[in-house]
């Protein structure tokens, strides 16, 4: 095994878990992000601080480290810069295609809408307010609010009523990334549930599936998940082939978190990310013989993964931050480990801000355990955690 230098764009608290599984594996990183002491470069061998959405700096960056590999692990980067890499002979992560094409909600939906012919929610675009006001009322209110190009959930919102229109579209304006400024109109479909089956796509294997993970979300981000989620074995084979379809059409190895409406009417495609998934880090509480981290390491290495299995029942449930401020303490911690079958893990990111994530709540038990009763302990356990910044 020769030992590869990964740049890692992006440094939260999944890219910290990240360099870890690569560091497992005897991999040299280099944790990228736009403040100092974010949580991957904590673990990493060496870290740089850049604006990822200046093109020259990214440039500069990959100039200086010359990488085998560069991971996306956020979606706020000059993306488009990655074809050139690629022409460079590095080697993108999954590839240039995918984090650009996920990037922009344009360029996936239409991807998975009219060339791959995949169910989705009914969508227009719209690139101002008329244009805007027009889709609403072809989409037909409620309906979904998203800029193309943001990440996080940022200005995303629902339309409930006519009053809500202008403001959905200014939050939207807001959220939006740099200067692009367009949005996705999207009808808002009744599901009975939303999973993320996370997919893996192997140099020299098959594509696997996860065992799929139920996740509920409040302002774009994601609250508590669990895995298994209850599904029918209809809907996992339709979700499975739909992930295996676009996976294929973006190209290049490793995890990727695809999501999908549950409803009434089969299962609708919603969005899918070229890396790990925030709510696959229920996957931390052991709940499959390798989490979604070690999956995506072992996959962009080129390393084989004989198969993917569930060895537990798990859930999650964020600790968010209510203030802004700076070196964050943590009351409850001690309470929460007494309980048997339960783990905690704090980010350490250095500053906090409302609803920011700064940790996660892991519950688990044996397989064939009732998961709605394992979720609902890692929420109330989460509730005990209290973040004070000064």
């Amino acid at each position: 095994m020769i030992q590869k230098k990964v740049l890692l764009l992006g440094s939260g608290e999944l890219g910290k878990e990240l360099v870890i599984a690569l560091q497992r594996l005897g991999q040299y990183v280099i944790a990228v992000d736009s403040y100092k002491d974010a949580p991957a470069m904590q673990v990493a061998h060496e870290c740089e601080i850049i604006n990822m959405l200046d093109g020259a700096a990214l440039d500069a960056i990959v100039a200086k480290h010359k990488p085998d590999l560069i991971v996306p692990e956020i979606e706020a980067i000059r993306t488009e810069r990655f074809y050139d890499y690629e022409k460079q002979g590095i080697t993108v992560v999954p590839s240039a295609k995918a984090a650009n094409f996920t990037m922009n909600r344009k360029a996936i939906r239409d991807l998975a809408a009219k060339e791959l012919g995949l169910r989705t929610a009914n969508y227009v675009y719209a690139t101002t307010l008329e244009e805007f006001k027009n889709a609403v009322s072809t989409i037909g209110i409620p309906c979904v609010v998203k800029p193309l190009m943001s990440s996080s959930g940022k200005g995303q919102s629902v339309v409930k009523t006519e009053q809500d229109v202008e403001k959905s579209w200014n939050y939207a304006m807001e959220g939006s990334r740099g200067d692009y400024k367009e949005v996705i109109v999207e009808e808002f479909i009744k599901f009975n549930s939303e999973i993320t089956l996370l997919t893996v796509t192997q140099k020299n294997g098959n594509t696997l599936f996860c065992p799929p993970i139920g996740h509920r979300q409040e302002r774009g981000d994601y609250q508590e998940s669990w895995q298994p989620s209850v599904i029918s074995d209809k809907d996992l084979k339709e979700a499975q082939d739909m992930a295996a379809k676009v996976t294929k059409a973006l190209s290049g190895s490793g995890l990727w978190g695809v999501e999908f409406f549950l409803t009434d009417k089969g299962i609708y495609f919603s969005e899918l990310s070229p890396r790990p998934h925030d709510t696959g880090m229920v996957t931390l509480a052991n709940t499959q013989n390798f989490s979604e981290f070690e999956l995506h390491a072992r996959a962009i290495l080129g390393f084989p993964i004989p198969e993917i299995t569930l060895e537990r029942v798990g859930a999650s449930a964020v600790v968010l931050a209510t203030t802004e401020g700076e070196n964050p303490t943590y009351t409850g911690i001690e309470t929460v480990l007494e309980n048997i079958l339960t783990d905690v893990r704090i980010f350490n990111k250095p500053t906090t801000r409302p609803f920011r994530r700064m940790a996660v709540v892991l519950t688990h038990d044996k397989i064939g355990s009732d998961v709605n009763v394992v979720k609902l302990k890692a929420i109330t356990l989460a509730k005990q955690i209290t973040v004070t910044s000064h």
